[in-house]
């Protein structure tokens, strides 16, 4: 009873209110599914739970990194970070949602790109006037962020009628994956040695305190399996939800998924803007687009060959493929100075508006 009581004391207050809050969320979820509660209810509660969860997560990997090194806190949040988003396509793919999962990626980068980086530009450069930021690490970034979306882009290009590998969308975006998971195990090392990276901006992170190891591995165990469950609540629920709102299906992977599962990448972003941190919120937030590219993507290309009834390939729409090639050159056009201002800030949150507008009225997903 005296270890349990002493855990509030060990998380200290912020994260002890975190835990609390994602864990009775996440109760109150399943609560409302078993009782038959409105789908929309359960979406949305089931949406504030993984929130919860991914924040804690987060939290947890930031104990981690505290005792491994900077280098190691900037490989673990790419790793665990994503682990709510990975969980949602899953569950996503099993129920056969494929345009829903292929778009939340692209939307992942889109909303990582655009929106995040355009609101911490936006709000710190209202608060701090023009911020300056450590050019080389973020224009290395930035470049593999470029390459990264060109490598996605291929399949499209190279499977089109009349092109050399029409009919082979599943061969090519095979192989394309595998290649960028080489590429991003290559890059573990390569960070950890001192490479560019965002794992060279994360000395300033700061936890409130410091967790006794075993809690911290606790929970970031319990996140996990947390947001595991939560997330197949949450996908169960979205069919339903979307289909009686009448949302159409790409902007549900576009705007609502992608957010739901990036959501706390999104907050902290944004917040190391606004406390005057340009270089360690835009290497987060360029970082959590390049990981979604180069690792996310195409791992569940590879797992959707042993989930669910289709395939997910990289072979995109004319719209998504443009939307997600110039956002990301726009992107590192941006940075490639070395600054950033209020009104670069309102233009990249003024495109991601455009974007999202233009798959609102697309065909309704069916419940």
């Amino acid at each position: 009873m005296n270890s349990f009581a002493s855990i509030p004391r060990s998380l200290g207050l912020g994260s002890s209110l975190t835990a609390a809050g994602a864990f009775v969320a996440t109760v109150l979820a399943f609560v409302l599914e078993a009782i038959g509660v409105s789908e929309t209810v359960v979406f949305v509660v089931a949406a504030v739970a993984l929130a919860g969860l991914a924040t804690l997560i987060g939290q947890a990997t930031e104990q981690l990194g505290h005792r491994f090194g900077p280098r190691t806190t900037g490989i673990l949040q790419s790793a665990l970070g994503n682990l709510p988003e990975l969980f949602i396509s899953i569950f996503a793919l099993q129920a056969g949602l494929v345009v829903v999962v292929q778009t939340a990626l692209i939307g992942s980068i889109l909303a990582n790109t655009l929106l995040v980086l355009g609101a911490a530009f936006l709000l710190g450069g209202l608060k701090h006037g023009t911020q300056q930021f450590h050019g080389p690490t973020v224009r290395a970034m930035a470049t593999l962020l470029v390459l990264s979306v060109a490598a996605l882009a291929i399949p499209t290009l190279a499977t089109a009628p009349g092109a050399p590998d029409a009919g082979h969308d599943v061969d090519l975006s095979v192989i394309v994956s595998i290649v960028l998971l080489v590429i991003f195990a290559a890059s573990i090392p390569f960070s950890l040695g001192g490479g560019p990276g965002a794992s060279a901006e994360v000395e300033d992170l700061s936890v409130e305190r410091v967790w006794p190891l075993g809690l911290t591995i606790a929970m970031l165990a319990l996140g996990a399996i947390g947001a595991a469950f939560t997330s197949d609540l949450f996908v169960d629920a979205l069919r339903p939800t979307m289909a009686s709102l009448r949302i159409s299906e790409a902007f549900v992977g576009l705007v609502i998924v992608a957010i739901a599962g990036n959501a706390v990448e999104h907050v902290v972003g944004v917040q190391m803007a606004m406390r005057n941190k340009p270089d360690l919120a835009t290497s987060l937030i360029l970082n959590s687009s390049l990981q979604v590219a180069i690792a996310l993507t195409p791992a569940l290309v590879i797992i959707s060959l042993f989930v669910g009834a289709d395939v997910m390939t990289l072979v995109l729409s004319p719209l998504l493929l443009g939307a997600v090639a110039l956002s990301s050159i726009l992107a590192a056009l941006i940075v490639f100075d070395g600054e950033s201002t209020w009104l670069e800030g309102l233009a990249l949150l003024g495109l991601y508006v455009i974007i999202a507008a233009s798959v609102w009225f697309g065909p309704p997903i069916q419940a």
